[in-house]
């Protein structure tokens, strides 16, 4: 039987999607209207922000996967402002969602404790919905995750093969869940103590860390990927994307990483050059 928390789950579970929903206007430009948004993910409803080019017709659309800010100071859209304005001036639709448990989206009480995997499905329902909007192109959406992103990224990607076109990642999470509980969660007492509790340490139950990590199975990924790192992130180590990269070369998959010397976790001076980078990764892709 398959364990509920498990990407094994995720790769079963029928995505029923849905349609996004239309809030109040936060910003017009010349480029591009901002809209507060929903959108279903299975009986959760989850906010986000999405910013559509004023350009008509059909437009290629990212899902942009923010980092970890804390559920209790996160505000609608925070965490991807410079990329989301980035990306729509350069004719993309933009829905940065929020997850579950984030501003205005539905609570969950079991996220922690099922390792935040909520948050993959909320992505994945997030581009079901993108798809179904009339000024997307529907064979032309991407994923763009950055550092927790980055993971929900991996994950989406092994658990939906086929659902985008390609990904982006930066200074992404390691690809082995017990990695990252060991760094970040481990340190955090009463939530570490509940998910050992419930599914028991790495070295003592290696099935389910093994299910929870995508690494394990990169040999599902059909999407070329594309991931960015400063050699400086003293958040994320930057050895997490090289052994990621080459577990995915090792699984014959299209991957490519770019460091940067003395880059820290959220990129300064070389910003600009990563992100023209992106744009002409994803338009390589057809994207």
């Amino acid at each position: 039987m398959t364990d509920p928390v498990s990407l094994p789950a995720l790769m079963a579970k029928k995505y029923t999607g849905g349609s996004i929903r239309l809030g109040r206007v936060l910003a017009r430009n010349e480029a591009y209207t901002r809209y507060f948004v929903t959108y279903p993910s299975g009986r959760l409803t989850i906010s986000g922000i999405l910013n559509v080019p004023r350009t008509p017709g059909k437009h290629p659309a990212l899902v942009l996967n923010h980092g970890f800010i804390d559920p209790a100071v996160y505000t609608n859209g925070r965490g991807l402002m410079r990329e989301q304005d980035y990306l729509a001036r350069r004719g993309y639709v933009v829905l940065h969602t929020d997850y579950r448990n984030h501003a205005q989206s539905s609570k969950d009480a079991n996220s922690e404790l099922n390792l935040r995997l909520g948050y993959t499905e909320d992505v994945i329902n997030a581009v079901l919905a993108l798809k179904a909007a009339s000024y997307v192109d529907p064979a032309r959406v991407g994923l763009f995750g950055r550092s927790m992103g980055g993971g929900i990224t991996y994950n989406v990607l092994v658990a939906q093969p086929g659902l985008v076109k390609a990904a982006v990642v930066y200074a992404p999470v390691s690809s082995n869940a017990a990695d990252n509980f060991n760094r970040w969660t481990r340190p955090d007492g009463a939530v570490a103590t509940a998910i050992l509790r419930a599914h028991g340490e790495p070295a003592s139950n290696p099935a389910f860390w093994r299910n929870v990590s995508a690494v394990n199975f990169f040999d599902r990924v059909t999407e070329p990927l594309l991931i960015q790192h400063g050699d400086a992130d003293s958040t994320c180590p930057p050895v997490w994307s090289a052994r990621t990269l080459a577990a995915l070369k090792a699984a014959g998959k299209t991957a490519t990483l770019y460091t940067y010397p003395g880059e820290e976790h959220a990129f300064a001076a070389a910003w600009p050059t990563s992100m023209s980078r992106t744009v002409a990764f994803l338009k390589q892709q057809g994207l």
